[in-house]
């Protein structure tokens, strides 16, 4: 904005990368095959991806390749760093830290977002600590059904 000094999403994304990975955490992600048959979805989820495109092939189904990935794990924790865009937010909550805590990657998720305070000094909307707070707690007990932490972050 012109005439004023803004925080930039990507560069804080950046700052958190270098030194997240400093400390050992890195990107972690593992491929999957899906089809439109839910009985056979059920029967291969557990399973290791070759396995899982077997059974799919065998049963006379197309195996559909996917994948997740998450920013960072370490010692089966995941952490999200969170200045993109607002849907960003509800996929990492309850698909990308749902996926590895089902698939038995990690124990806990951590979510970092930008506090009210840091998102009005920034040069993009993006999602802030108090409203994602308030949509986790609207949800109900119990859901997500990973742990999860979340972290606000102030200018």
């Amino acid at each position: 904005m012109p005439g004023r000094l803004l925080y930039s999403p990507k560069d804080l994304n950046a700052a958190f990368k270098a030194l997240l990975q400093q400390c050992g955490w890195q990107e972690s992600r593992y491929d999957y095959w899906v089809t439109d048959d839910e009985q056979l979805i059920r029967k291969t989820m557990s399973l290791p991806a070759k396995e899982q495109k077997a059974l799919i092939t065998n049963a006379g189904r197309t195996p559909l390749k996917s994948h997740n990935q998450t920013d960072f794990v370490k010692d089966r924790v995941a952490i999200e760093v969170q200045f993109g865009k607002y849907a960003f937010v509800a996929y990492d909550l309850f698909v990308k830290h749902m996926a590895f805590y089902i698939g038995d990657r990690i124990d806990v998720g951590v979510e970092i977002l930008p506090m009210k305070t840091l998102e009005q000094q920034m040069s993009s909307g993006v999602p802030w600590y108090e409203g994602e707070f308030y949509n986790v707690i609207r949800q109900g007990r119990g859901v997500p059904a990973v742990p999860l932490v979340m972290i606000g972050i102030e200018p």
